[in-house]
């Protein structure tokens, strides 16, 4: 028999309510995963006003105009709603109507530290309110970074959350307050033991919300096991890299995991033809109609790669821009959908009018959203050469649909990818080191090589779409490491 633990789980975004990224699904799949484990979980997130639909999701008002004190000086009045990520499984929303209402737009605001310390905050009232007396308090990237200082400096005394103990996920390092990091001057950077400014200073902007979490977590994990090692280097550390190495012994990496019953060829109402392993030549129906959707020369046989992430330059972008003229050259097509850098995105599409029947970009990855299973079940190859990537979602979705991952051997695509061999028929993907062109050009050329071998290309689409990336292990790891909290602090 389990000891049922008390788990708040707390996110700026989370899936279907809110979404910019991966953080969204890890924050409502982990919840649901723990849930199915017996545990009781509660999630808390911001209410956004003109994105989140409270009739479309049912979601309740159950405290209307409660203030919230700051500091000494500063407060303000915050509603919360509710609503259910499953059955039994409550998700509350907090309601600010100036920090979390005024734009369509999650992030973006020159505010957006003030923002999220109204949020951290009003999510520690809540718990208090609710007399929710939690053993775990899981607190997702920079967002919710503030909390593990609170709890360990004002809300110390709580006698709702006196007794509960912290974790700290960190999604991605580069993300650490509300702007960049590294555009706070020396003079003005925040070493995480001075009081919180009033939300009327302007160096509140200034507070390493990622840095004060680390400082004050009682356990830290990223999301893969590879990054854990990276970001105590001074290459992926983000400047953080010491504090890291000061804590390693409370720094844990645990891949993500997917939800196999939302992403499952065999019953996606996305696709044009369902399948499974045992009928993988219906990928090529969902292939055939992607080319004619995105205005492809229609072709089964002819290599389709895709690419369905943000269009950044921690994505690879930079090198896919630099080969794309060669790519275009080979017996090959491209699809890229993702909104990102507009740099990026107009010297690609500039090369899609060049060769329309190779190269589809789809700029707004949100207006497609609906597409991307279909994308996955349509391409032979997702391509993620990343120069950085802590975890990565995208690839593990890709491989449940057939889906065979081009990547760059770094940060969670190590956990998760390995190079194939054909030889030995080992391996799950196509692999490579160096963050320069010539070695992704060279990893698509062997990628290409293996699908023109249609024997082996179909055992090895076959055994990628077997294998298991659920939510059920990383969920056991997680309840491992919140004992591992509550052990600490006995």
């Amino acid at each position: 028999m389990i000891k049922k633990l008390k788990i708040v789980s707390i996110a700026a975004e989370v899936a279907p309510f809110s979404k910019t990224g991966g953080l969204a699904d890890v924050a409502r799949n982990l919840p649901r995963a723990l849930k199915r484990l017996g545990h009781e979980v509660m999630v808390i997130t911001p209410f956004y006003g003109q994105i989140i639909d409270a009739k479309k999701y049912d979601l309740k008002l159950v405290y209307e105009n409660i203030e919230i004190y700051l500091n000494s000086v500063d407060k303000v009045q915050v509603n919360f709603w509710r609503g259910y990520l499953m059955k039994n499984l409550p998700i509350y929303f907090i309601e600010h109507k100036k920090y979390f209402s005024s734009k369509k737009n999650l992030y973006g605001s020159t505010q957006e530290n003030a923002r999220f310390l109204v949020f951290n905050i009003a999510a520690l009232k809540l718990i208090s309110l609710l007399k929710y007396e939690a053993d775990i308090v899981h607190c997702h990237d920079w967002h919710a970074g503030l909390i593990p200082y609170f709890l360990k400096t004002d809300f110390k005394y709580s006698e709702t959350l006196r007794k509960a103990k912290t974790v700290f996920t960190i999604h991605n390092l580069a993300f650490q307050l509300g702007h960049n990091w590294w555009e706070v001057p020396a003079e003005k950077k925040d070493y995480g033991k001075n009081k919180i400014p009033h939300l009327t200073d302007p160096d509140i902007e200034n507070i390493n919300f990622a840095k004060r979490a680390i400082l004050s977590a009682d356990i830290i994990n990223t999301v893969s096991e590879q990054y854990r090692e990276e970001i105590m280097t001074t290459k992926f550390g983000q400047d953080l890299q010491q504090i890291l190495r000061n804590r390693e012994n409370r720094l844990y990496g645990i891949v993500n995991g997917i939800d196999e019953k939302e992403f499952n060829p065999v019953n996606d109402p996305g696709l044009i033809k369902n399948y499974d392993y045992k009928k993988i030549h219906h990928k090529k129906l969902n292939k055939s109609y992607l080319q004619k959707k995105f205005g492809l020369a229609v072709n089964t046989e002819t290599p389709l790669i895709c690419t369905t992430s943000r269009v950044t330059f921690q994505k690879g972008f930079e090198l896919i821009l630099k080969i794309i003229d060669r790519l275009m050259r080979l017996d090959m097509q491209l699809i890229i959908i993702g909104a990102g850098d507009k740099t990026y995105l107009n010297e690609l599409a500039k090369r899609a009018k060049k060769n329309p029947q190779k190269l589809a970009v789809i700029a707004s990855h949100e207006e497609n959203q609906k597409y991307e299973t279909l994308i996955y079940a349509g391409s032979d190859f997702i391509l993620l050469p990343s120069h950085h990537e802590p975890c990565g979602i995208n690839q593990l979705i890709a491989m449940r649909y057939g889906c065979i991952p081009i990547v760059r051997h770094v940060g969670g695509l190590v956990d998760t990818v390995v190079n194939y061999n054909p030889k030995t028929s080992r391996g799950n993907g196509f692999s490579f080191s160096s963050f320069d062109p010539d070695s992704l050009y060279g990893v698509i050329v062997r990628a290409l090589e293996s699908f023109g071998q249609e024997t082996n290309w179909h055992k090895l689409t076959a055994r990628v779409m077997r294998e298991s990336n659920s939510w059920k292990i990383p969920a056991k790891k997680y309840v491992s490491l919140y004992k591992k909290a509550l052990k600490n602090h006995k």
